[in-house]
């Protein structure tokens, strides 16, 4: 099927963590707290996160799903035994608690306003709980009119069920859907393998694009997107 790029989307789509939410602060500020708590604040806080991102997406795919707070919490466990470092519950629950206290990037709250009264309707579609992801809602000022979660799916990013369930509950095809994501090898690989339109955050991190797909379009954050959009003839202004 192909789609065409000009048809305005009735829905506009994101990513939660990265993409909104500033994720890659908050763990790396919970990490350096959990290893000073631990008397090893002199380990590699990136090479605690890639560990522990292993763990998480190897956990996140294989049925039956299990909660993000139990994948969490076994991440958590198994990272802190790779490296040596004993694990008590509270290291995985303060990281649970945390997530969902992690802030808006500065320029996200001007941009979904500026889609809402461009007359887009917003959508989150996360890898998360529904409770994790409740405290992240609350801080978008009422923005988002819905919020899907691998909970509701039962199922985590890349597999398209969670995307399928997402277009099903707002019932809309693909071709009415535009989907923005900073995660390039979740949120990127469902859009090279299912054709929906996708554009990329693409924020400096050290997260790097597929190899075989191009999105839509590669911007530095939200800001960019009323610009894009006017590009595209669906904005009115």
């Amino acid at each position: 099927m192909i789609l065409s790029t000009y048809t305005r989307p009735r829905w506009i789509t994101f990513d939660c963590y990265g993409t909104l939410i500033q994720w890659d602060e908050g763990l790396l500020s919970y990490v350096r707290e959990l290893l000073e708590r631990k008397g090893s604040a002199t380990l590699d806080t990136d090479a605690f996160i890639t560990i522990y991102d292993r763990h998480e997406h190897r956990l996140e795919q294989p049925p039956p799903h299990q909660s993000f707070a139990d994948i969490s919490r076994q991440s958590m466990a198994l990272t802190l035994d790779e490296l040596g470092l004993p694990c008590e519950p509270e290291d995985a629950e303060g990281l649970i608690r945390r997530i969902g206290q992690m802030p808006p990037f500065p320029e996200v709250l001007a941009a979904l306003k500026w889609l809402k009264d461009q007359g887009f309707q917003l959508c989150i579609v996360s890898n998360t709980d529904d409770d994790i992801i409740a405290g992240n809602v609350a801080q978008l000022d009422g923005h988002i009119d819905r919020v899907i979660t691998a909970q509701q799916a039962q199922a985590y990013k890349p597999n398209h069920q969670l995307f399928l369930h997402a277009h099903q509950q707002l019932g809309v095809g693909i071709d009415e859907v535009l989907h923005i994501c900073a995660s390039p090898h979740l949120d990127l690989e469902a859009a090279k393998s299912m054709g929906f339109r996708c554009v990329w955050i693409d924020r400096g991190t050290k997260r790097k694009p597929l190899t075989d797909y191009t999105p839509d379009a590669t911007l530095p954050d939200l800001s960019r997107v009323p610009d894009y959009l006017r590009g595209k003839g669906w904005a009115n202004e």
